[in-house]
């Protein structure tokens, strides 16, 4: 993973952790560095970044987003050709490789907050390996998918959109 990919990856967590349910923004990432610690960096500089316009950041700049980002500043540099972050070991449990690959999954749906935010709730739960075959249970049983989805989100349709909204969109539509 190159430096680019990790920063991006990172406002896309940091968003999650903020209960933004979506990525930061580089502008509002630049405006929490300045609240949070009392230093910033310029949103061009960080797109610069993000971009892979600059490869390398200067040591300050790395201490600077690692202490935001909670991260060790040596994760803030490209990863070497041909490196793997998962481990490989046999000793690696079921239960972190499922944790990995939801992460993946994360990343993957950084667009859709509600997805992405639900992968990373399951792939902070204790047990994830439970999660999921308790999905497969819930699948198992005809209808119990929307009866749940009624009784948790009753303001909300099957498809996840609010009725109301749903209904003056459609209208919307209808009209010439």
């Amino acid at each position: 993973m190159t430096l680019a990919q990790k920063l991006r990856y990172l406002r896309v967590v940091e968003g999650q952790l903020r209960n933004l349910d979506r990525p930061m923004s580089q502008s509002e990432v630049v405006r929490a560095l300045h609240h949070d610690l009392g230093r910033s960096i310029s949103q061009a500089y960080l797109s610069q970044l993000e971009s892979g316009a600059r490869p390398h950041m200067t040591r300050t700049t790395r201490q600077l987003l690692a202490r935001f980002y909670k991260v060790h500043p040596s994760y803030l540099v490209d990863d070497p050709e041909g490196f793997q972050p998962e481990l490989t070991s046999p000793l690696r449990t079921g239960e972190d490789a499922l944790d990995a690959w939801i992460m993946g999954g994360v990343q993957e749906f950084r667009h859709d907050s509600e997805v992405s935010g639900a992968l990373l709730a399951l792939a902070g739960h204790a047990e994830t390996r439970k999660c999921i075959l308790l999905l497969h249970s819930i699948l198992e049983v005809p209808g119990l998918v929307d009866q749940l989805w009624h009784t948790l989100h009753p303001t909300r349709s099957a498809n996840g959109a609010h009725p109301v909204r749903a209904r003056a969109s459609a209208r919307l539509r209808r009209q010439p």
